[in-house]
């Protein structure tokens, strides 16, 4: 969810670990480490804006459904 994506965010950016989070969340730690790595930022136009942000992140991955589910039907 949106609100699961802008905790990690935090997180991530206060160096919290993935076991911390995965615990917190209830989610198995690889589920944290795919949602970072899939939806990891980093654009050569804005160099220094370099990371894990929920806001690029929700977007991302409901495109990838949407993708998924249309690919499933055809």
């Amino acid at each position: 969810t949106l609100e699961e994506r802008r905790r990690i965010e935090r997180w991530r950016h206060a160096r919290v670990s993935v076991n911390e989070m995965a615990r917190v969340l209830q989610r198995h730690r690889s589920t944290i480490f795919r949602e970072l790595r899939r939806n990891h930022f980093q654009d050569p136009c804005m160099p220094k804006v370099v990371g894990y942000f929920a806001m690029t992140a929700q977007p991302r991955t409901a495109a990838s459904i949407l993708d998924a589910e249309v690919g499933h039907l055809a």
